[in-house]
């Protein structure tokens, strides 16, 4: 993984006033912290930052023209509504570090026709050097049928890195698609549980109509016996 140079500012202000200032320049405020040293606080390019911050693991280096610190995201807190960066901590780390991410699980490929490909979980927790984080590990699930999984033993993993879970833990889930009839029946029964009720249809009280006649005519016939 590449580094990605980002020149900063020291940052002397602080609290919800000073932070908003910041942001109103399109700056976001953050943190550096890490191996027993004090946080340093910073002042980073909002836009820059983002687009560092596409991959979660990117590896940073700050540059706060005194010194400079290498360093990975460890919270990203971003504005509910409009997504943008609001504050950033970043975890400091060293070369040859290892370091425990977590790593974004991309699907590839298509199961047979009639199945559901299922992610059990989008990412995996792995050991790597802080230098060669994995951006991504792709999983294919080609030419698959009902009843496939995919473990975490079954990742390629690269040189270095180790998984930080169990083994056995579920990827991806291979299961048949369930039929329209299946699904009509599920649907009726959380809604008997509701206690949603609906009007009848047009085609039911149609059949309930013509019905009728026919319990009304024996009805007749019975009595006349």
């Amino acid at each position: 993984m590449a580094e990605i140079k980002i020149a900063a500012e020291a940052r002397t202000e602080f609290g919800k006033g000073a932070a908003r200032r910041i942001r109103r320049a399109d700056n976001v405020p953050a943190v550096l912290y890490g191996h027993g040293s004090d946080p340093v606080h910073v002042t980073l390019p909002g836009h820059q930052l983002m687009l560092a911050l596409k991959n979660s693991n990117a590896l940073l280096t700050i540059d706060l023209g005194t010194e400079q610190h290498l360093a990975i995201p460890k919270q990203v807190q971003r504005d509910p509504l409009k997504g943008f960066i609001e504050h950033a901590d970043l975890l400091i780390v060293k070369k040859g570090e290892k370091v425990t991410v977590d790593v974004r699980i991309n699907v590839v490929g298509d199961a047979i026709s009639g199945n559901l490909v299922i992610l059990e979980n989008s990412t995996i927790a792995v050991e790597a050097e802080a230098t060669h984080i994995p951006e991504s590990f792709e999983v294919s699930v080609e030419g698959l049928d009902a009843g496939a999984q995919i473990h975490a033993s079954d990742l390629e993993l690269p040189t270095g890195s180790t998984l930080a879970v169990d083994s056995d833990i579920l990827i991806v889930n291979i299961t048949a698609a369930p039929t329209e009839a299946q699904l009509d029946a599920e649907l009726a029964e959380a809604e008997a549980e509701a206690g949603i009720e609906h009007d009848a249809t047009d085609a039911e009280e149609a059949e309930a109509a013509a019905e009728a006649p026919a319990e009304g005519e024996a009805a007749e016939s019975s009595e006349s016996e």
